[in-house]
């Protein structure tokens, strides 16, 4: 089974859960929205220098997943519950 490193990362996984899920549930939406927004910065700032179209698609699921969890989801994304 290959490895989807935007929408579900082997390594954001540890059995059932998901890391992303677990910040929700540990540290609450809005610091895990505020993460969101602050990854997605980081992968569009890289771009260039590192993993090109991979990182503009892990900023795209990163601001799909803040606007999820704002309630915003018009089900037009790969966010899900995974992380990348």
């Amino acid at each position: 089974m290959k490895n989807d490193m935007v929408n579900s990362p082997r390594h954001y996984n540890q059995g059932k859960f998901e890391c992303i899920d677990v910040m929700v549930e540990t540290f609450g939406k809005e610091a895990t929205q505020a993460f969101c927004l602050l990854n997605a910065f980081k992968y569009v700032w890289r771009t260039g220098e590192k993993n090109g179209v991979e990182d503009v698609k892990k900023a795209r699921w990163y601001l799909d997943k803040y606007l999820e969890l704002e309630g915003e989801d018009d089900g037009q994304n790969d966010a899900g519950t995974s992380s990348a």
